[in-house]
């Protein structure tokens, strides 16, 4: 699926879904601005801070992130093993002698904590906040900006105090041991996942880039090896570029997969220290029951691209190839089998439940602290379990807490990504009520219910996916997942974020979109 764009340019628009943005925000209650005691608080930890004493300055560190990133929670650095077991700092284009089967990887995340004091401002009002928010009218930050996009961040050429995972793996990219300390990194480069892509793609990647993949390819093949899945639907992104708003819609690429995949290793040795240790907080999420197996098994047959009964569902989902109608409506199909997510503390026993069933192991989110509270008090644990030190008070008062907040953070952010897009959908579409489009359908509607003596029987409808512009909507009438339509425009309400279609009879022509 190639990437698809489409812009506001209509003035009257423009200020409706300005003012609609606006309305977002307040109808959610969002933090927008940090009180002063935040601010003066944040200024002076910045001031008054001390790097780390362990110097990994040598090994040459580097980013990965969207473009135009200034907050860089993750840094990376990949080396082949050497036979004698000792590291390598450098990262030449060549294997060194001696090298045995296997990699190292260094994974650095921002050291927040050493800027944010347990009960001051800036940990209050980050548990007020949860998260940071993206909209398309502006970030807004967990943490005050002198700390996310400055003094914390991993920005290229400036020394920055981290917590660094050291993983050794084997010649499969298996975890052999995995540690974490606290120390003084500088990152060498800031790439972004288009740059990366095209290097590998060109044959240009140097030695790094080259292990990315390599490293990520093995991981991704023990993720279907021990039944994870991974919901690899085409992102929908809000841009605001000169002036003008506009929805950009691309299948992610190959890199980002083999970059989360380190993430996600770092998130299951967490996991995996925390239990050991009887203490922390993981993310959870149950398997999907046997009714949602079975209802997604007969949909896959039904969209003609049937589930194989020996192959576990997140193998089958690598099988499908978004570009394809009826294989795009089983991806979204296939979102019934995530769900029910949250986070598990604990401090002493360990509960039963400890596994994120997509990823098939227990996980911890750990790589994100500039963005997401619970990451700074997971690094926390797993320091201090590592280094073999009490895990801090601060920390087990937290446990009990962090589920509740996390859960109405991500309700939060959930409900103004859904608005934002809606709203910006709706203001570039306002001047073409009253046109068919062509559409795939991704949710069927329901059988007809007869009406009840006295009531009208709700009004049919599903979601569809216009093929373009790329969006998808609620649309009426009898639709049946997989099949392309042609639907009808009814309304485009920027106010209350809403467009709405109609299916049109098979035998009208779609207009072309402008």
């Amino acid at each position: 699926m190639p990437a698809q764009h489409m812009d506001l340019r209509d003035r009257e628009s423009h200020q409706r879904l300005t003012e609609s943005l606006r309305s977002l925000r307040e109808d959610l209650g969002i933090r927008e601005q940090f009180p002063e005691d935040v601010l003066r608080e944040a200024d002076a930890s910045v001031a008054a801070h001390d790097l780390p004493s362990a110097d990994l300055r040598a090994l040459p560190f580097l980013t990965i992130d969207p473009p135009g990133s200034t907050d860089l929670d993750q840094a990376v650095h990949l080396a082949r093993r050497r036979g004698t077991g000792v590291s390598r700092a450098g990262d030449g284009d060549e294997a060194a002698d001696g090298e045995a089967p296997g990699y190292e990887v260094w994974y650095a995340i921002a050291d927040v904590p050493l800027f944010v004091s347990p009960g001051g401002a800036i940990d209050a009002e980050a548990r007020l906040r949860g998260q940071t928010l993206y909209a398309p009218d502006g970030r807004i930050s967990l943490h005050p900006e002198v700390v996310s996009e400055d003094a914390a961040s991993l920005l290229p050429e400036r020394d920055r105090p981290a917590f660094v995972w050291h993983f050794l793996l084997d010649d499969a990219a298996t975890v052999e041991s995995a540690t974490v300390r606290r120390a003084t990194v500088r990152s060498r480069r800031q790439l972004t996942y288009a740059q990366v892509q095209a290097e590998i793609d060109a044959g240009t990647a140097d030695r790094q880039l080259g292990l990315l993949q390599e490293i990520g390819l093995l991981r991704i093949r023990q993720e279907l090896d021990r039944g994870g899945a991974s919901l690899n639907l085409p992102r929908q992104e809000i841009t605001y570029e000169g002036g003008s708003y506009g929805i950009v819609t691309e299948p992610a690429l190959p890199c980002e997969d083999w970059n989360a995949q380190i993430s996600l290793m770092t998130g299951m040795a967490a996991a995996r220290m925390m239990i050991d240790g009887g203490i922390g907080i993981l993310r959870t999420m149950p398997e999907p029951d046997e009714g949602a197996l079975g209802k997604f098994r007969r949909q896959s047959e039904a969209l003609e691209h049937p589930w194989p009964a020996h192959m576990p569902y997140g193998a089958f989902l690598r099988t499908l190839d978004v570009a394809v109608p009826r294989q795009l409506a089983l991806m979204h199909a296939a979102a019934s089998l995530f769900r029910g997510a949250g986070y598990t503390a604990f401090d002493g026993e360990v509960p039963d439940a400890v596994v994120q069933s997509a990823i098939a192991a227990p996980y911890a989110h750990a790589t994100a602290p500039l963005r997401r509270l619970v990451d700074r008090f997971v690094l926390v644990t797993c320091e201090s379990l590592c280094r073999g030190s009490e895990v801090p008070a601060w920390v087990r008062q937290a446990l009990p807490e962090l589920n509740a907040l996390m859960a109405s953070s991500n309700q939060t952010a959930s409900r103004l990504d859904s608005g934002a897009m809606d709203a910006v959908q709706a203001a570039l579409l306002s001047n073409r009520v009253g046109e068919a489009f062509s559409a795939v359908v991704l949710q069927g509607s329901p059988p007809a219910i007869e009406d009840a003596p006295g009531k009208q029987a709700p009004r049919l409808s599903g979601t569809v996916q216009v093929t373009e512009p790329a969006l998808e909507a609620t649309c009426y009438g009898e639709l049946v997942a997989g099949e392309r339509v042609t639907v009808v425009l009814l309304e485009a309400d920027i106010a209350r974020r809403r467009i709405r279609f109609e299916v049109k009879p098979t035998d009208a022509p779609a207009r072309s979109a402008r």
